[in-house]
């Protein structure tokens, strides 16, 4: 990937990830789908100017939705959520990234 912004799409904030950021130092987010771990590594050291402990990497199938009415439509269109990737990042102790400021 060219540039560290197409490597990662967004944070995950969720109760469950505010928790592993508290307690373990550990970070969330959504990432490109062609991205390895060396590469998530290299974009959050450089956007962020953190040191990386270790990177672990999910992939996502799309969940399945009906269309409109469901079982009751003569016609059941099924589609697709996207597909996507999720990566797990432990940062050095010391390091946090601060997603909100606060002012």
């Amino acid at each position: 990937m060219s540039d560290v912004y197409d490597v990662i799409y967004a944070p995950v904030v969720t109760e469950k990830s505010a928790g592993a950021i508290e307690n373990d130092n550990v970070y969330t987010f959504i990432v490109a789908r062609k991205a390895n771990k060396i590469e998530i590594l290299r974009a959050i050291e450089g956007i962020w100017d953190v040191k990386v402990s270790d990177v672990r990497t999910m992939q996502y199938r799309g969940k399945a939705k009906r269309a409109l009415m469901g079982r009751l439509s003569k016609n059941p269109k099924v589609g697709r959520r996207p597909a996507f990737k999720k990566a797990v990042v432990q940062l050095a102790e010391g390091d946090h990234i601060e997603f909100y400021e606060v002012g």
